[in-house]
């Protein structure tokens, strides 16, 4: 798995998401003060969105994208303190072999 975390996005970084999220465009997350990304095989990204949902206040979006390689992409949307405590949870998790809970 890959993690990033966007600081403060800019409006052209939050409108490429929101062109590129499953749930479509028009669904916007109410705080957008960060957004974590993570990369990973289906079947992690379906756990590491559940690790990050039961562990804050955040909103998770997968977001679309043609990858040779069938990675996917996920966007953690929330306030800076959750999306980092939430990206922790994960590495966490990851490092520790801990499936869902």
């Amino acid at each position: 798995m890959e993690f990033r975390i966007i600081k403060s996005p800019s409006p052209g970084t939050i409108d490429i998401l929101m062109r590129r999220k499953g749930s479509g465009r028009d669904i916007i997350p109410e705080c957008i003060d960060a957004i974590g990304l993570v990369q990973g095989r289906m079947i992690d990204m379906v756990i590491a969105a559940d690790i990050a949902e039961k562990a804050v206040g955040v909103t998770v979006e997968d977001i679309r994208g043609s990858c040779p390689q069938n990675m996917i992409l996920l966007a953690i949307f929330g306030d800076t303190a959750s999306v980092e405590s939430a990206l922790r949870e994960i590495k966490r998790k990851v490092e520790e072999g801990t499936d869902i809970c």
